[in-house]
């Protein structure tokens, strides 16, 4: 007798593509009843006073990902925006406490740049390495200045560091700071960035969540003047636009993303911080496939240079939108630590006791399964990797045959990583998880 499975519903009617976009591949996710993370199950987590009991939720979302009606939410807890104890009024306390944060940010850039919450954007340089103000076309017609109207900053506001240069009509202004000139210099080169991201999908047919996507990485390139703005954040924000409708709100979940990320995008010299994770995936290749690795190294690849774009956007262009997000939750579920909202608020606070932070002991069980493992090894490595290089070593044993068989070359590796027909993301991450302990295993036979 043949047994009925439940095919599951596509989630791909929650992220409508553009109908001329007929190559877009279909997403593998299915939302599965008893599998599926449902608002069902997700409401039942909660106390009545708003605590959240997230060990209910994280063997769900490991299993089945989470529904798209909930992910927004559901992904605030994982990125460790919130306490799971806290309450719901705490947590109003908290959203509301960082809107104004984020209006305030937001305001001061517009005093910098005007077009910053105007509805537009522009995707041409606006200045010159000098301070200069470029008096483009296509920049005069993007910021609406073609007609006569200034761009200025706001006379009450700080012009230190300014001088007026005047042009027909507008006054413009040289800049001498130099935070500003390199935030403004970015400026154009985010905006060539939101309008190649996720460009499939009809969400970003609206000129409105365009420029908010251009909002958010323009204030967040402000602020983090270490790292500003890199190629590929638009791919790692864009998502949290579209699952979070408050724009504050999807700021402070792509800044608790990038709290994780950040050492990928970071420069040192002549070398990028992502480098350091291709050196773990070496050594982890080596570990778990040693002929695999060695056939790498014979191609030219001994660097792992070929994986640099999986480990800076967490895998976007290798699957389906909607697969990657399933992805996503997954790798987060599996790494969830409870401590994480505090570590952040008290990172920001120096020391303080973050609000709606409890302290108390955390059960093992509201951790989540690869963090679990991590416990258990005692420490075995020196620091503990993320997740997603293992995932990129379970792509790599899955094309393993392949790589080992068919690859005559560097381009060769690339074309067969980048052919992404059969790869799963729930497989990828079970991989990971054998991989991870496996290496574990290893670097404890090797320790004296």
């Amino acid at each position: 007798m043949m047994i009925w499975r439940d095919p599951g519903e596509s989630a791909d009617s929650y992220y409508e593509v553009r109908p001329e976009c007929t190559d877009v591949p279909k997403s593998k996710f299915r939302i599965k009843a008893g599998k599926t993370l449902s608002v069902r199950k997700w409401q039942a987590a909660f106390t009545p006073e708003g605590q959240l009991d997230i060990g209910k939720t994280l063997g769900r979302i490991q299993r089945g990902g989470v529904h798209p009606s909930i992910r927004g939410e559901v992904w605030e807890f994982l990125l460790g925006c919130y306490d799971q104890e806290s309450t719901f009024e705490e947590r109003e306390q908290i959203r509301e406490k960082r809107r104004l944060q984020y209006a305030q940010w937001k305001e001061d850039c517009r005093q910098m740049f005007p077009l910053i919450g105007s509805g537009k954007f522009v995707t041409a340089p606006i200045i010159t390495e000098d301070g200069e103000p470029i008096q483009d076309p296509l920049v005069l017609l993007e910021t609406n200045m073609g007609n006569g109207e200034a761009v200025t900053s706001d006379s009450s506001g700080d012009d230190a560091g300014r001088t007026n240069t005047s042009t027909s009509g507008s006054s413009l202004q040289r800049i001498t700071d130099k935070k500003e000139i390199q935030w403004k210099l970015t400026l154009h080169q985010i905006g060539l960035d939101v309008v190649r991201t996720d460009r499939t999908l009809v969400f970003y047919e609206e000129q409105e969540n365009l420029s908010k996507l251009w909002d958010i990485l323009a204030v967040y390139a402000w602020l983090d003047e270490d790292v500003g703005y890199c190629q590929g954040m638009s791919d790692l924000c864009s998502p949290m636009i579209m699952l979070l409708d408050n724009e504050a709100d999807s700021f402070w979940c792509f800044e608790r993303l990038m709290r994780r990320l950040r050492g990928n995008f970071r420069c040192s010299g002549s070398t990028v911080g992502v480098e350091s994770q291709l050196t773990n995936l070496a050594a982890i290749t080596q570990a778990t496939d040693p002929k695999l690795h060695q056939r790498l190294e014979e191609l030219g690849g001994g660097d792992y240079l070929f994986a640099f774009r999986m480990l800076m956007v967490l895998f976007r262009r290798e699957f389906s939108f909607c697969d990657s997000l399933y992805l996503w939750e997954m790798m987060w579920a599996l790494e969830y630590d409870p401590d994480l909202f505090a570590m952040y608020e008290e990172s920001e606070s120096a020391g303080e006791k973050a609000e709606g932070s409890k302290g108390r002991t955390k059960s093992i069980r509201q951790f989540g399964k690869y963090e679990r493992e991590n416990m258990r090894s005692g420490g075995n490595l020196d620091e503990p990797l993320p997740i997603s290089v293992f995932l990129v070593a379970s792509v790599l044993k899955d094309k393993s045959s392949k790589l080992l068989t068919e690859a005559r070359g560097l381009d060769d590796v690339v074309k067969i990583l980048n052919d992404t027909n059969g790869m799963d993301a729930k497989k990828a991450c079970a991989e990971a998880l054998k991989l991870h302990k496996k290496y574990l295993k290893k670097a404890q036979a090797k320790k004296p």
